[in-house]
């Protein structure tokens, strides 16, 4: 009779417990990264997933075999037309609570954005007394963040019209005088992806994945399926036994929600910036989005969610020590038709 394994390497990653829904199909950003930077400027942008081609580039990356040389990489196209920056907020620190809002003062917004289709009750007042009121407390406030709106009107894939809302932290420059004059300075005002990204740089891309539903542990955790020639009273997708009185370890494999999750890929680069997002439309447009109409990034692999899912594109908080300083040189991008892929 052979030896019989009672052990194996376990499912599934369980640094992303609890496997549920996310609240909200806009991340918010939990955490920052300190920039070096003279000029102030925003940490995070806003775009839109629009699908994915392929390209030919040259490898910049020193001390790579294939560097110097020309080599395919898979690319996703995000368009990221100019964010309206509605709103500005300050921050008070208080060792007991931590970081709470002091106040914030919005912008009127123009009538094409449709702000009143996200917060139908808002209403703007004392901007100039708002602002001075920030102005006389800069002492005590320790973070100065923006309130931007999307303009999803802008985008060719989409049909929808109410702008998503993200909250960016300003960093760069000196410390929080430059970031409010900064903040001051763009309020009401749109501000241009290339203003919060240069060409060649890293940055980590924080969304919502594609929901799957409810799933059994076969799909969810790749566990091994109990072969079918034996009879299985009890089914083969299923795991094994438990013991009676113990109960069941949080870390065993369970059927539940699958997708859907928020999540954050780091150190995706950009290979390049746009404003005509023609150049990257293959021919028929990207399935299930259209054609790309405005401002465009161009990202090195593949992120997360399905078509028309808004992504926040990040500075990024651990970065590789490898800093480029330019993007590389794309030597061919497909735009053949995708609808026979």
């Amino acid at each position: 009779m052979g030896h019989r394994k009672h052990s194996a390497p376990r499912r599934g990653s369980l640094g992303v417990r609890p496997r549920k829904r996310a609240s909200r199909i806009v991340p918010r950003i939990r955490s920052w990264p300190r920039v070096e930077s003279e000029k102030p400027l925003l940490l995070a942008f806003a775009g839109y997933k629009a699908g994915m081609t392929h390209a030919l580039i040259v490898d910049d990356r020193p001390n790579t075999p294939t560097s110097g040389t020309e080599i395919f990489v898979p690319v996703t196209v995000v368009e990221a037309p100019p964010m309206y920056i509605a709103a500005i907020r300050a921050y008070g620190y208080d060792p007991n609570r931590g970081l709470y809002t002091l106040t914030e003062v919005w912008a009127e917004p123009p009538a094409e954005l449709e702000l009143h289709r996200r917060i139908p009750t808002l209403k703007i007042k004392d901007v100039d007394k708002k602002l001075g009121f920030i102005e006389e407390r800069l002492g005590s406030i320790v973070d100065i963040r923006v309130i931007a709106a999307t303009q999803p009107k802008l985008v060719g894939g989409l049909s929808k019209k109410v702008p998503d809302l993200v909250e960016i932290k300003i960093g760069g420059g000196s410390g929080v005088e430059e970031w409010f004059s900064y903040a001051k300075e763009i309020l009401g005002k749109t501000v241009s992806v290339k203003d919060v990204f240069r060409e060649g740089q890293f940055v980590d891309v924080i969304g919502v994945t594609k929901g799957k539903g409810f799933q059994g542990v076969i799909k969810r955790f790749g566990v091994k399926e109990l072969p079918r020639w034996h009879k299985h009273r009890k089914g083969s997708r299923k795991i094994g036994s438990r013991s009676p009185g113990i109960g069941t370890l949080s870390t065993t494999p369970q059927p539940g929600q699958m997708g859907f999750h928020r999540r954050t890929e780091y150190n995706k680069r950009i290979i390049k910036i746009g404003d005509n997002g023609l150049e990257v439309t293959p021919k028929g447009g990207f399935i299930n989005y259209g054609v790309v109409r405005g401002p465009y990034v161009l990202l090195h692999g593949s992120i997360m969610g399905p078509k028309k899912r808004i992504v926040v594109m990040r500075h990024p908080v651990r970065p590789p020590s490898w800093v480029p300083e330019a993007a590389p040189t794309i030597t061919y991008l497909s735009l053949e038709s995708k609808q026979g892929a």
